[in-house]
């Protein structure tokens, strides 16, 4: 099969080699096979927003359709420094997967900015979405492809993709995006909805196992929408949350964390850091602490051929 530079990283590359396995295991046809190894359509774009400072920064965008089989595409935009076009459509991919094991209409897609979200403004993001928006405007829509929240963005996020594109439509087009506030017509908890999956999944392989939650240590990487609802649900359902990590690093304490007053400490300071009585970790090592549940929740690609060995994990939940 033809390889396909534009699409090289990393994340593609394990994608790619999951579905290569499934294939032959499924004895799946070559053409479909080699269809479903790249996306349907994959658009680049570039993004000038004046800053803050009355300077013109460009940012690097991409939105990417995998596959459109089932239905318009559907998947998150994510803002972060890290992203390319290879992870972006490795995303996608695994998009197109989830709806099709669940039996939804949609196929796959994923869209991303390169960006430093934590050190842009308001003003300076809006900037950059309301202008991404425009630059992906055929790409998206109820009919065509529906972006939702993702790493780096929010209902705010959504809102302003919202607008945009109503603007250009003579009217409100709230099914345009997913994700975005109640009050323009978002759905009651789909912010804790994935943090939510994450316990739902974990309560079916503890039953599988005739084990129950109750005492089990817990250890979370990352505590945004995803690890945060994660950790305050499982830490109110009687586990015992031992350690939890956000961008800035990681906090330990081997009898447990208090979550609600964790989830104060960071509404002051914006991190786990400093929270007292618990002892600072790094991301890296706080993956490799002995405990029942370890639940990986923060950006992609933390456990790999180099560290999963010294996982120490009885059960691993991804988020």
């Amino acid at each position: 099969m033809a390889d396909m530079p534009e699409f090289e990283s990393d994340m593609h590359r394990t994608a790619v080699a999951q579905l290569d396995r499934v294939a032959e295991r499924l004895n799946l046809d070559h053409d479909t096979h080699i269809r479903l190894r790249y996306p349907r359509r994959a658009l680049v774009v570039t993004i000038p927003v004046r800053m803050d400072n009355g300077h013109t920064e460009v940012f690097m965008g991409y939105r990417v359709h995998h596959n459109t089989a089932l239905g318009p595409t559907k998947g998150g935009l994510r803002y972060d420094e890290d992203v390319n076009m290879g992870e972006v459509t490795a995303l996608a991919m695994l998009m197109s997967w989830k709806c099709a094991l669940m039996g939804l209409p949609y196929g796959g897609a994923k869209g991303g900015v390169r960006c430093s979200p934590r050190s842009m403004s308001k003003r300076e993001l809006e900037s950059l979405t309301r202008r991404y928006t425009t630059e992906i405007m055929l790409f998206i829509g109820p009919d065509l492809d529906i972006p939702a929240p993702d790493l780096g963005t929010d209902e705010q996020t959504m809102a302003w993709v919202m607008d945009t594109y109503s603007m250009t439509q003579g009217r409100s087009v709230p099914g345009v995006v997913t994700g975005k506030p109640i009050l323009v017509g978002g759905s009651a908890g789909r912010r804790e909805a994935t943090g939510r999956g994450i316990v739902y999944v974990l309560y079916q392989a503890l039953h599988s196992l005739n084990e129950e939650l109750k005492g089990k240590t817990v250890v979370v990487q990352g505590f945004g929408n995803v690890g945060g609802t994660a950790s305050r649900i499982l830490w109110r359902d009687g586990a015992i949350v031992q350690g939890v990590s956000d961008y800035k690093g990681g906090i330990w304490n081997s009898r447990g964390l208090d979550i609600r007053r964790l989830e104060e400490h960071v509404r002051e300071s914006g991190s786990v850091i400093g929270f007292p009585g618990a002892d600072a970790i790094s991301n890296a090592d706080i993956l490799e602490q002995p405990c029942d549940i370890l639940v990986p929740a923060a950006i992609g690609s933390q456990i790999r051929e180099d560290n999963a060995s010294r996982i120490r994990a009885h059960i691993v939940v991804e988020g």
